[in-house]
């Protein structure tokens, strides 16, 4: 546990090329700030809001603990994921007895997946350019 003004649980999460900074403070309203705005804000799909709040609704933690995520990098799809894996990483500081639902569901394992590399003689990793027979 980190000692500043207020006490917290840090956890990092990263997916793609998003990389999130979560903060965790217990006995808190359930209120989620991501870079200084309200998660209502900052996402407008369902679907991620939904994503970012797995892990405390796993843990029966969503009302009691108030989160604060600093993301950059990647896109909103991206992000949604790293601040869901910072989470999950800061409530195993919390108790560790939250790791078995936790590994379960899968949010404690870091998604491998990533950008494929442009090849040289192609337009894109497998984007071939165009052939038209003469």
């Amino acid at each position: 546990m980190y000692k500043s003004k207020k006490p917290y649980f840090y956890g990092t999460g990263r997916r793609k090329s998003s990389v999130a900074r979560v903060h965790l403070f217990q006995n808190g309203t359930g209120t989620i700030t991501i870079n200084g705005r309200d998660i209502d804000d900052y996402f407008g799909l369902d679907t991620l809001k939904l994503i970012v709040r797995q892990p405390l609704v796993t843990t029966g933690q969503l009302d009691k603990v108030d989160v604060v995520a600093t993301v950059s990098g990647g896109g909103v799809t991206g992000q949604a994921g790293a601040i869901r894996h910072g989470i999950s990483r800061a409530l195993l500081l919390v108790s560790e007895d939250y790791r078995p639902a936790l590994k379960a569901a899968g949010f404690l394992t870091r998604d491998p997946r990533m950008k494929e590399r442009k090849k040289y003689g192609l337009k894109a990793a497998r984007r071939a350019p165009q052939f038209s027979k003469r």
